[in-house]
């Protein structure tokens, strides 16, 4: 008897934990099951419930399309393919992000701009161009960046971490975006072509820096002195010559760079490495410039050992 009223009291205690996760989860219909908003509610609703049993009895009393939906988040297969090239996706969400790739769809637009988006968080993050917010800062020099990403990549200037490497040459990169452009060196392949002057590139973005060079266009202007720039690299390097900011420091000696290249020529007086070579005489050289300027020393020689022109003998 008192195993029976236990066993009803659980029941009992069940029914009321189910009603009142009812009251503050909206559960997706079956048409809402269908798109994007409908999954995402799904896979985040056992996050929402706390009691066991209740996660057990939803998903158990749930549609069998709603019970595919959470078992993904323990399966973790990626069930869901798209036709035109069979990458896979574990969310329905993912998987319409992925086909606005091949479709050029882009529903968000930048209200300030007129810039369009392929997804919202791409404009929640470009709005920060707009308003100049920052929120993710370094801890170990004060750096502020407006995407976590960036933070992420910032911090390996400081571990030295590079954790892509290349299969071809054991070339380690920082960002993979750096790595899958290293490889196309291996293939020598250039796909892109510029419609000026027919130079070809590695890289579209490669190809979109030099039509740069063609048009003039400096997007990039720094706001204390109105200095225009092609890349967003070259404003960065400028705003240092006004912060003074060297964040670059020598491991060994512990001198400081605005630069990461100077701070890879300056290693090379530490190790020794000497990797640009005169094709004329063989000498070595660490930086490239001093390379140059040391082959004016054999064009120079070259012209004063020169043959004079043949005369008549008679």
């Amino acid at each position: 008897m008192v195993e029976t009223d236990n066993s009803l009291a659980s029941e009992e205690r069940l029914e009321s934990s189910l009603r009142g996760s009812q009251e503050r989860i909206s559960f997706p219909t079956e048409d809402d099951q269908r798109n994007e908003e409908g999954e995402e509610l799904q896979l985040q609703l056992t996050d929402n419930v706390n009691n066991e049993d209740l996660k057990g009895s939803i998903w158990t009393r749930g549609s069998p399309k709603r019970k595919q939906v959470h078992q993904r988040t323990h399966s973790r297969k990626k069930t869901l393919e798209y036709s035109e090239c069979g990458k896979r996706f574990r969310q329905n969400r993912s998987l319409q992000y992925h086909q606005r790739t091949h479709t050029g769809e882009k529903p968000f637009q930048c209200s300030e701009c007129g810039k369009r988006f392929c997804q919202n968080a791409s404009l929640q993050y470009h709005r920060r161009a707009h308003t100049g917010e920052k929120p993710f800062e370094c801890s170990e020099c004060g750096k502020r960046f407006s995407q976590k990403a960036s933070l992420q990549y910032h911090r390996r200037t400081h571990t030295g971490e590079k954790p892509f490497e290349c299969s071809e040459c054991g070339k380690r990169f920082s960002r993979n975006s750096n790595l899958q452009g290293h490889k196309i060196t291996h293939t020598r392949e250039k796909p892109f072509e510029c419609s000026e002057c027919g130079k070809r590139f590695s890289t579209n973005c490669y190809l979109r820096l030099h039509q740069r060079s063609h048009t003039g266009d400096k997007p990039f202007q720094c706001i204390e002195c109105g200095k225009r720039f092609s890349r967003s690299c070259g404003l960065q390097r400028h705003k240092r010559t006004h912060t003074g900011e060297k964040p670059y420091e020598c491991s060994v000696c512990g001198k400081r760079f605005s630069c990461s290249s100077n701070l890879r020529d300056h290693k090379r007086t530490h190790t020794g490495e000497k990797p640009f070579e005169c094709s004329e005489c063989g000498k070595r050289f660490t930086q490239s410039g001093a390379l140059q300027q040391h082959k004016r020393t054999h064009k120079g020689r070259n012209f004063l050992i020169a043959p004079s022109p043949e005369r008549d003998s008679s």
